[in-house]
């Protein structure tokens, strides 16, 4: 029995739902609810093995819900804050990062965390 520990997936919400033109700021608690979906569906495209996807939110998306396969973290201030206490709690286990945030990769990759911008999510290859 493999007693390796599921790779922590942390989605910054904003960054990737903003990261498509979609008309996500028409409605962006909408737009992070399709999100989080396509995550319990799909989960992470191209990473075999277990996941546990945590889905940190703010704003007007404070307000969305957790769902099988998908927990949503609200964060009370600032979104990247709280994925950096995030990556902090998981430590020594493996974390991973969706965001395209500069800063926000800097920061969880001094850490430890593996990093990958938004497109992993769409089943994208990053470039």
């Amino acid at each position: 029995m493999d007693d390796t520990p599921a790779l922590l997936v942390i989605v910054d919400a904003a960054n990737t739902v903003g990261s498509v033109p979609d008309g996500w700021w028409r409605d962006r608690k909408a737009a992070t609810e399709r999100l989080r979906d396509r995550l319990a569906r799909e989960g992470l495209p191209g990473r075999p093995g277990p996941v546990e996807i945590l889905l940190v939110v703010e704003g007007v998306a404070r307000g969305v819900e957790s769902v099988p396969g998908v927990r949503v973290e609200p964060a009370a201030g600032s979104g990247d804050d709280r994925i950096v206490e995030l990556v902090e709690q998981a430590a020594p286990r493996p974390a991973l990062v969706v965001t395209a945030d500069r800063e926000l990769r800097r920061r969880v990759g001094e850490l430890g965390a593996e990093v990958t911008g938004p497109r992993a999510v769409r089943g994208e290859t990053p470039p």
